[in-house]
């Protein structure tokens, strides 16, 4: 039975809804989660969140960083996964979100990659 129109404009409006709702939840998650690494982290080695990625269900968060020196970044994840329920209680102090992610931390290697395309330009 093919599908109707409205039925289709509405699955539209539903996504589109769905993936601003998804921006504006990762832009809240990146903001706090560096905010939460300005107050909690040692200012050496640099740690910097570039973006964060959420699950379509919101129960799930990545946090990608960069870190310099890079020679500390594998001393900086396993901070950083030690910090995770701490960051999800800031989350909750700082947010009226219904859904609290679970937050994992990742190496942001796209813009490791960017960075040293610039330095080669």
């Amino acid at each position: 039975m093919p599908k109707s129109t409205t039925g289709l404009a509405s699955n539209e409006i539903r996504e589109t809804v769905m993936s601003k709702r998804q921006e504006k939840i990762r832009e809240l998650l990146r903001h706090i989660a560096a905010q939460f690494l300005a107050e909690e982290a040692n200012r050496s080695p640099l740690i910097t969140v570039t973006r964060v990625e959420v699950s379509s269900n919101f129960r799930t968060a990545k946090v990608f960083v960069t870190v310099y020196p890079e020679s500390e970044e594998h001393k900086a994840l396993v901070y950083l996964k030690r910090k995770r329920s701490d960051l999800r209680d800031f989350v909750k102090s700082h947010t009226n979100m219904d859904v609290l992610p679970r937050f994992d931390f990742l190496i942001d290697r796209g813009e490791k990659h960017r960075q040293r395309i610039d330095e080669l330009i």
